[in-house]
């Protein structure tokens, strides 16, 4: 399609090049933005008059959340042929192009799990997904810290669809922001993007979200858009409404945000994280029990060995309920509704 990637899309050239470039890419578009692949998967335009924020979309750190994958490719399929005209610095990052072409979450390990320095804190395992991950930080870095505008505002959407259905089809994790306060305005971005059910963190984790909200300052989230499904398979309807919301972001139109109201929200704070031990791990409940399932309290949720987890309090739901994991990692998240702080 593009002269630039061999005649391929960008999404097709990342997948043929599933660790590596040869050599970055440089070239300026007809509308005079400037374009930059600094490895495969990793994309950043640079208009001639950028304002407003410095924006990154992610999307393929699990390589079968397809759904996300082919929406930032449209975006930079309109980039590259100027029916996008860019008012903002973009950089895309396709995360983990290998796993996306064997149809996986992932090759050897799971890369949302590998930020903040994860990636190091392992002495002798080293596999390619870390050096992958430890390079996106790079890239992040590099992105933000070439700014010419000292009053930029950073925003980061690490957007993924989920293993499991919703109750809620789409949801967003806002990473846990220590002492600095949750922005109503971002809120109500995604809330304009069809996600209404925010899922407050409550403490430091090694995603990808999170590292750019804690080392950058960046207005971060994790965006789960539905559910896995195949290349090609995506109903596209679907994201109608996140794809205006960033298409009007990237292109300095009116975003039109309705005041900030808590009514429209469905907002969880996490309770608890079940991690798994041992390889006797389960379940009580059905695989195809939706994220933000609630049961009684009471209720058998999970045991190792002789330990047993039940429900602790009234309201206490599933989100992101996985036996498989490897043992060290989290099995599942456990939430319960709750309000912003005043």
């Amino acid at each position: 399609m593009f002269s630039y990637f061999q005649g391929q899309d960008f999404l097709s050239f990342t997948r043929q090049n599933e660790w590596d470039i040869e050599q970055p890419l440089s070239f300026t578009l007809d509308n005079g933005t400037q374009v930059a692949v600094w490895d495969t998967g990793v994309i950043v335009f640079e208009p001639i008059e950028a304002k407003n924020h410095d924006v990154i979309l992610s999307c393929g750190v699990h390589g079968n959340e397809t759904g996300p994958i082919e929406l930032c490719n449209k975006f930079v399929s309109q980039i590259l042929t100027g029916e996008l005209i860019l008012t903002t610095r973009v950089m895309f990052l396709f995360g983990n192009p290998a796993s996306m072409n064997i149809g996986q979450r992932f090759v050897e390990e799971n890369m949302n799990r590998l930020f903040s320095g994860a990636h190091s804190k392992a002495p002798g395992l080293i596999n390619r997904e870390r050096i992958r991950a430890k390079k996106l930080e790079q890239y992040v870095a590099r992105f933000y810290n070439e700014s010419e505008r000292a009053d930029v505002s950073r925003i980061h959407y690490d957007l993924h669809t989920a293993i499991r259905g919703s109750k809620n089809e789409k949801f967003a994790v806002y990473p846990y922001l220590g002492q600095r306060d949750y922005c109503k305005e971002q809120l109500q971005i995604m809330l304009a993007s069809g996600v209404n059910t925010i899922l407050l963190s409550n403490a430091p984790t090694t995603t990808f979200s999170y590292f750019s909200s804690a080392q950058f300052g960046a207005h971060a989230f994790t965006v789960e858009l539905g559910k896995v499904r195949p290349f090609g398979e995506n109903d596209m309807t679907r994201f109608i409404e996140i794809e205006q919301t960033l298409k009007a972001m990237i292109t300095g139109q009116e975003l039109g945000l309705a005041n900030y109201d808590e009514s429209d929200f469905n907002l969880f704070k996490v309770h608890r994280a079940i991690d798994k031990h041992a390889d006797d791990f389960k379940f009580y409940f059905a695989d195809d029990v939706v994220n933000f399932t609630s049961f009684p309290v009471g209720f058998l949720l999970a045991s190792e060995g002789e330990k047993q987890y039940k429900i602790e309090q009234e309201g206490e739901a599933i989100v992101f309920p996985n036996a498989n994991v490897a043992n060290g990692n989290r099995a599942v998240l456990m939430v319960v509704p709750t309000e912003l702080p005043n």
